[in-house]
């Protein structure tokens, strides 16, 4: 089992920046992806960004929306990942949630992932 939590949400003016912080904690796995999904009012839930973490290293992935702008990052020696956003628009406003998989293999359909934290809200003013 697996646990997820998201921190690091919050209000920032359209331009500025904000980080996420994801942790997962539980039985531990050598190779796993760390995902960030979001989801706004009204809308579906879409892919942000991912991580895929192996004992050699890790790869990333990300949406065509926030590619340039957003960043995903591990820790060292902890599951735990960073989104760094950087330039935030109005319309990244949503709930921004954390999902983990076991594996190596990036997946960007949220049915993939067995476990999700909470979320945490990003809310951008224009």
């Amino acid at each position: 089992q697996v646990q997820v939590v998201e921190s690091g949400g919050g209000v920032v003016q359209a331009g500025g920046s904000l980080r996420l912080s994801c942790a997962a904690s539980g039985r531990a796995y050598g190779m796993y992806v760390m995902s960030w999904f979001r989801q706004a009012p009204e809308k579906e839930r879409e892919f942000v960004a991912a991580a895929a973490i192996t004992w050699s290293g890790s790869s990333t992935d990300y949406a065509d929306s926030v590619k340039g702008r957003f960043t995903i990052s591990k820790v060292n020696a902890k599951s735990t990942v960073y989104l760094q956003m950087n330039s935030l628009k109005p319309g990244d406003t949503a709930v921004y949630y954390c999902a983990y998989k076991i594996g190596r293999n990036v997946a960007r359909d949220g049915s993939d992932y067995p476990y999700w934290g909470r979320g945490t809200q990003v809310t951008v003013s224009s």
